[in-house]
């Protein structure tokens, strides 16, 4: 799976959850709608979004996604088209969130952030852990292996829903 476009560079820490997506907009539990609230939250958000529209890449700084643990906020950065976060860290939730929807959470060193927060566009290799910047030489990172597959799948329901035939099949051979 390849990743491709153009970055948008958010060049802050501690983004919490009410940033990305505030809270009065939690109204529905559907994924669907909630992009056109992504970074509300943010002071200029919506300006900082508009810089970049149709951006697929998020960078910014560590500790991204902390505070409330909602989905909701993998799921406005998804709904809007951000198909992956860079970042040096992320909140425990938020990056398991990020996994479950197929949102790519990918974490690099501070010293490669900052190349990547001055990157116009991003190559990422999923399959292949690799992230090139600009067209440069690839670069690195890891992601958890389960949890990749998530991401290769669609996120975890659609992944779940694939091992469905092979659970059916064991249960029909171990009742006999």
């Amino acid at each position: 799976m390849i990743i491709s476009g153009s970055i948008l560079a958010l060049d802050r820490a501690n983004i919490d959850t009410d940033q990305i997506i505030p809270a009065r907009y939690l109204t529905g539990i559907t994924k669907s709608g909630l992009g056109q609230y992504l970074f509300t939250g943010l002071p200029d958000g919506p300006g900082l979004l508009a810089t970049k529209p149709g951006a697929r890449i998020l960078v910014t700084r560590e500790n991204f996604g902390c505070g409330s643990s909602r989905e909701h906020a993998a799921w406005a950065l998804v709904d809007h088209g951000f198909q992956a976060v860079i970042a040096p860290s992320f909140a425990r939730i938020f990056h398991e969130n990020a996994y479950n929807n197929a949102l790519t959470p990918i974490v690099l060193s501070d010293e490669l952030i900052e190349l990547a927060l001055r990157a116009k566009s991003a190559t990422i290799d999923v399959e292949q852990e690799t992230l090139s910047l600009d067209g440069g030489a690839p670069l690195s990172f890891s992601l958890d292996p389960l949890r990749k597959q998530f991401i290769l799948g669609g996120g975890f329901m659609r992944y779940l829903a694939s091992k469905i035939p092979t659970i059916r099949a064991w249960e029909i051979a171990s009742s006999q």
